[in-house]
Parts: structure tokens; C-alpha cells; sequence
């Protein structure tokens, strides 16, 4: 339904001019505005619905069968709360200036517009707003990006959704992230910007982080989906929406034709999160770890303080899913005492200290292990540290609620 009190968009017929001026979310997306929604694979809905935070959170669905089970979801469930399907073209296919939206899918006719299809495809599935099929943006590649803001442009529908998926070479420097912003502050809608690289791409380049803290800055409606600590940081600094994923291979985006590295067992144990060091590390090296002291016993809504960090050590029985209901749980924490802030410099401010206040944890656990190089801080996690808010001001704590965050 239209808003009738809604300012009417400026006609554009090119992309010379931004949109008019910056607004929140509206229409079907503006419920989106202000949530960290988790990006899952459809087959472990089931399992992690149950820790969502419904005031705060959602879904972005994405892999084989989101559409289905977007579906299943909104018809058979009744999932009333905010709902993305990620078409992940990106995955497999590179966007170009002359297919900004490849076709990944053999079941369409060739003169069939991915772009068309797809958009119809979700909204026919009760997505709370549709997201573009757009291909990979290796680092730099202007004219692939340019192609893509021009056909969506003309669509003229601020309730599309523009999926980002840019290589993390345009936040390296300067000229290609001016760039960026311009070209996406060309669109009226939400822009999901989405990182590719390898591992963690927000520690390959320096400037990375203070990058992407601009982009969010400047870009009216920018998101961050399928992305990890960044979700909070982002979120922080302004962004309309963020997506958290639930899995590793959902954290980061790996470049189409290029094998993903991973970590040394990377499948003998589940991804664990710890809180006290705002990382995920295996759960058998949190169990190697502690081998020789107490494990840090979870008070968190899902192990109530039942269950140790070091009882995730191997795959065996339901510790994977008791394992991926326990990170879920331990970001909802975060997430209410994030929101418990007001938006702005509070939350940034809150951010910024618990990056610091992680930071610092790490020697004082390896000291009490006695094992100097035990656990290792994360690039990542420094950068957030050292990314301070513009003002100094102290943070007006009386303002949030203590949600006993970890």
C-alpha cells in the first residue's frame, strides 16, 4: 500500500544525480531498518529459529532451495518477521558490464531477464523485500557496477533490494571507494554491500575497516549482509540493516572459479563462539586450550549454564547443532544491548569498548593458561579496537539496559 503522505521520487533518466534526500527505509523494507538478521542456509532454519530475537532480528535465506523454503516459511510456518532470499549468483558467477546479472540458473529460457525473474521469483515467495541477482564486482571493476545501478535505477522501485557482493580490493584505497559510495548513492533503495575474499576479508587491506565505516556513513540506505564481527560494527555506525552469518562459508563471499581456505581441522569440530574474545575458534582447540584448567562455564539463553566452552571438541552426537544454537544465542545477547543504546555515538561508543575490552583479554588468558601464544587476537578484532568514534565524548551508559552481555 502506498503511503499517500510519502514524497514522491524525482524522475531520473540517468544516473547523474544522487536520489533526493537520505531517508530511512520505507514500505515493505522499512521494517528491516535498525535489525541484525541472520544469514542461514534453508537447512538449518529449524534448528536456529528458536534463539531469533523477534524484535530485532530476521532471516536472509540463501544456497539450494531458499526459495522454497522461503516459502514453507511464510505459507505453512507462519514466519511473520523480516525475510530475505539471497539469489548468491556471486557465487558462480562474475558480474560485466554487458551481465551485471548473469544467469546461473539452467531451468530459465535463455532470452528470459534474470533480473526480472528472480525479483518476481522472491516476491511471489513472501520476501519482505527482493534482492537483486547481481554477479560478483571483482575490485575495481566500474563498468560492471555501473551497468548494474543503471538497470536497477530504472526500475525505479526503492523496495529492491541492491546486492553488493564487491570484492574487498575496492576498500583498499581511496579513488575506488569514493567510487563505490557515489555509484550507490545513485539508488533510492537499500544497497547490501557484501565482502569477497579469502578467510577474513576485512584483514587483508589496513584501511579496510575505516573504510567500510565511511560507506555506511555516506550511502543512505547501505547494508552489510553475510559478514560476521562486522555485522555489530556496521550496525553501530549507522547502517540500515545487517546479516550475521551462521556459518562460516556465510561470513564472507568466496570469488567465483577460486577454492575457499580454510582453517587446519577445519571439520573435526564445530565453529564456537567465545564471548570473552568476541572470536570463533574450533571447538577442539577450545578444548586443547583448557585442557589443563576449568573451561569458561555459557550463561547464555541457549546453554544456561550448563555447558562449558571445551564441550564442543568433536562433531559427535548434537554438538554441532547445541554448538551453532549457542552462537546465535551469544549474537542476540550482543544484539539487545547494542539496541539498548540510541543510535549514533552511544552505540559506537559501546562497540568500540567492547572490541578494546576483548583485545586486551587476550594476554590475560594466556597468562592464566600459561600458554603465551595460546589464543591469538584476530586482525580483524584489532582494527575494530582501534577504530575509535569521531568525538570523544563519554558514553552516556545510563541510557542502556543491562542485558548481562558476555
Amino acid at each position: 500500500m502506498t503511503d499517500p503522505f510519502a514524497p514522491l521520487p524525482r524522475p531520473r533518466s540517468d544516473l547523474t544525480e544522487p536520489p533526493d534526500a537520505p531517508q530511512a527505509l520505507t514500505g515493505g523494507s522499512g521494517v528491516l531498518q535498525g535489525r541484525m538478521l541472520l544469514q542461514v542456509s534453508p537447512a538449518r532454519v529449524g534448528l536456529l529459529r528458536p534463539q531469533l530475537d523477534a524484535g530485532r532480528s530476521g532471516l536472509v535465506l540463501c544456497g539450494p532451495n531458499a526459495l522454497q523454503q522461503a516459502r514453507r516459511l511464510r505459507r505453512e510456518e507462519q514466519f511473520s518477521g523480516p525475510l530475505l532470499v539471497d539469489p548468491a549468483v556471486y557465487e558462480v558467477r562474475a558480474a560485466s558490464e554487458e551481465e551485471p546479472f548473469p544467469n546461473a540458473c539452467e531451468d530459465t529460457f535463455a532470452f528470459d531477464d534474470p533480473l526480472a525473474v528472480s525479483l518476481a521469483e522472491q516476491r511471489a515467495m513472501g520476501v519482505t523485500a527482493p534482492m537483486t541477482p547481481t554477479g560478483y564486482l571483482h575490485a575495481e571493476d566500474s563498468d560492471a557496477l555501473k551497468a548494474a545501478v543503471r538497470r536497477v535505477a530504472a526500475l525505479d522501485d526503492p523496495q529492491v533490494v541492491f546486492a553488493a557482493p564487491v570484492d574487498v580490493g575496492w576498500l583498499r584505497e581511496e579513488d575506488s571507494v569514493r567510487q563505490l559510495i557515489a555509484c550507490l548513492r545513485l539508488l533510492a533503495g537499500p544497497k547490501a554491500l557484501m565482502l569477497g575474499g579469502q578467510m577474513d576479508p576485512l584483514a587483508r587491506h589496513p584501511r579496510a575497516v575505516d573504510h567500510l565505516r565511511r560507506i555506511v556513513a555516506e550511502v543512505p540506505g547501505a547494508a552489510l549482509l553475510r559478514t560476521d564481527l562486522a555485522a555489530f560494527g556496521a550496525l553501530a555506525a549507522g547502517a540500515s540493516f545487517t546479516a550475521f552469518g551462521a556459518g562460516s562459508r556465510l561470513r564472507h563471499i568466496v570469488a567465483p572459479g577460486e577454492k575457499a581456505k580454510t582453517s587446519k581441522n577445519f571439520s573435526t569440530s564445530p565453529h564456537v563462539l567465545f564471548p570473552e574474545l568476541m572470536h570463533f575458534f574450533l571447538g577442539k582447540t577450545l578444548a586443547d586450550r583448557f585442557a589443563g584448567a576449568d573451561g569458561p562455564v555459557c550463561e547464555c539463553a541457549s546453554c544456561e549454564g550448563a555447558r562449558t566452552l571445551d564441550s564442543f571438541a568433536s562433531n559427535a552426537g548434537d554438538r554441532q547443532a547445541r554448538a551453532a544454537s549457542h552462537n546465535v544465542a551469544v549474537l542476540m545477547q550482543w544484539l539487545r544491548t547494542l539496541t539498548a543504546f540510541a543510535p549514533g555515538l552511544a552505540r559506537q561508543r559501546w562497540w568500540h569498548e567492547r572490541c578494546r575490552t576483548a583485545v586486551d583479554r587476550y594476554p590475560l588468558l594466556n597468562a592464566q593458561l600459561q600458554q603465551p601464544n595460546g589464543f591469538k587476537v584476530p586482525p580483524q578484532l584489532k582494527r575494530w579496537a582501534l577504530a575509535a568514534p569521531a568525538s570523544e565524548a563519554a558514553l552516556p551508559r545510563a541510557d542502556a539496559k543491562d542485558y548481562r552481555s558476555p
